[in-house]
């Protein structure tokens, strides 16, 4: 299911673009979570709270007289989230070069002054791919995990660990890139992902990327040093559970 933000500041082109985009939703019948409709920039980014290869974002490239405040909303966006899709909706067709030199890659570029049944169309087109690649993706190997608040989609050979978060009801995801924090309980991500084990009363591990197991100090050490604790009733079944899983060819057991 996709989530879909716009980020456009004329009403006219608002109306127009969400209009357009609701009937290929509906002819297409198409699953999607929700469509926001952004007049500032600050407000789109702020509401981008989600992950994963179901978010779609639709950006014009001037907005209010900055020429290529879109392209700066772009890579805010790829920063929070390196797997959405980003389309650029603008009538400057002269700055499609432009935005490669952005590096947030794109997935299409629409004219805004084309008529409303090609509109129709590219969108239609968009959207379809969207959908092929996040089919495609949770196929081969992904972590997902939805609460009321927000989609975590992220590649699962990327964790490391999820642990709970000082701030209540929120938990930490860590993948070799990146630290992530959101909603949810930790019981809930055991259930939603049998791949992770539970090594600690506040931590989920991915037994595939460990590196490092001291049992002295009580912890599990994965690449660049990212470490997190294991309980010490837990240790021998970790160890036992990363051989059988036939990761263990390069762990090392500290005694």
């Amino acid at each position: 299911m996709i989530t879909i933000n716009v980020l456009e500041d004329d009403l006219l082109q608002q109306s127009r673009i969400e209009k357009i985009l609701r009937r290929v939703l509906s002819e297409q019948q198409i699953d999607y979570r929700s469509l926001g409709i952004f007049g500032r920039s600050d407000q789109l980014i702020d509401a981008a709270t989600e992950r994963g290869y179901h978010q779609v974002f639709f950006l014009d490239i001037e907005i209010k007289g900055e020429e290529k405040k879109g392209l700066e909303v772009a890579q805010a966006i790829r920063k929070k989230d390196p797997n959405a899709s980003i389309i650029f909706v603008s009538t400057h067709s002269e700055f499609l070069p432009v935005t490669f030199r952005y590096k947030v890659a794109a997935l299409d570029f629409i004219d805004k002054t084309i008529g409303d049944e090609e509109f129709a169309v590219r969108i239609a087109e968009v959207l379809e791919a969207v959908q092929e690649r996040q089919e495609n993706t949770v196929a081969e190997d992904s972590f997902v995990f939805e609460t009321k608040q927000s989609v975590i989609q992220v590649p699962y050979k990327s964790i490391y660990f999820i642990e709970t978060s000082p701030v209540p009801h929120k938990l930490v995801l860590h993948t070799r890139h990146e630290r992530i924090e959101f909603y949810g309980k930790l019981s809930d991500v055991l259930k939603a992902d049998e791949r992770l084990y539970k090594c600690h009363k506040s931590f989920a591990i991915n037994v595939d990327n460990v590196v490092r197991v001291d049992k002295k100090t009580q912890q599990v050490f994965f690449e660049n040093e990212a470490t997190c604790t294991v309980s010490r009733l837990k240790q021998n079944a970790l160890i036992e559970k990363i051989r059988t899983s036939g990761a263990a060819g390069g762990m090392e057991v500290v005694v």
